[in-house]
C-alpha cells in the first residue's frame, strides 16, 4: 500500500525580505516552494540530495541546500535567494565579480557558486585560497569553469577590499 502524503499546511516564509503566506504539501521542500510557488528560478534542481549545490540559498545568512529542507521548517527564518542578493541595476559584489570574470559556461552551477561565495565572504571577507576551495568543494560544476569561478571569487575579495561594500546578503 502506498504511503499517504501529509496534508497541505499553511506556512509563511520570509524570502528576500518579503513574507509570503502559502499553503504547501506536507512534504514540500524549500526548493519546490521557491521555484513553483514563488517563481524564483535562481536556485536550481540538481541532484535532489543536497550534494551538488545548485539549489543553494541562504537561511539566516548561512548557505543551505534548499532541495533537502522541508519548507515548513524554515518559517520565521530569513531566506535569501540569488534574486535577493542584487539585481541587474545593483548587483551584489559577488554577482559583479562573476560577471566581470566571465565565470559561466552553461551557468547551471552558478547559483550555488555565487550563493556559497556570498555566504563565505559575509563571514570571512579575507579567505585564503584554500578556504575558498573548501567552501566551494561541495558545489559541482560539470562544464569545467573551475578556474574562472576561482578567479571570480578572488576578484570579489579584491573588490571588497577596495570598497566599503557590505558583503552580507540583504
Amino acid at each position: 500500500m502506498a504511503a499517504v502524503p501529509p496534508p497541505d499546511q499553511p506556512i509563511a516564509l520570509t524570502v528576500n525580505g518579503a513574507t509570503h503566506p502559502l499553503t504547501v504539501g506536507g512534504n514540500a521542500t524549500l526548493l519546490q516552494v521557491l521555484r513553483n510557488d514563488l517563481a524564483l528560478n535562481g536556485p536550481k534542481y540538481g541532484c535532489g540530495l543536497g550534494q551538488c549545490g545548485a539549489c543553494t540559498v541562504h537561511v539566516d545568512g548561512v548557505a543551505a541546500r534548499a532541495c533537502v529542507i522541508p519548507a515548513a521548517k524554515v518559517q520565521g527564518r530569513a531566506i535569501t535567494t540569488l534574486e535577493g542578493l542584487g539585481d541587474r541595476l545593483r548587483p551584489h559584489v559577488v554577482q559583479s565579480a562573476f560577471i566581470q570574470a566571465q565565470a559561466a559556461q552553461c551557468g547551471y552551477c552558478l547559483n550555488g557558486m555565487i550563493m556559497t561565495t556570498a555566504a563565505l565572504l559575509a563571514h570571512n571577507p579575507h579567505p585564503s585560497p584554500q578556504a575558498v576551495r573548501d567552501a566551494l568543494s561541495g558545489n559541482l560544476c560539470r562544464c569545467g569553469t573551475h578556474v574562472e569561478i576561482l578567479a571570480a571569487v578572488t576578484q570579489a575579495v579584491a573588490m571588497l577590499e577596495n570598497t566599503s561594500l557590505d558583503p552580507a546578503p540583504r
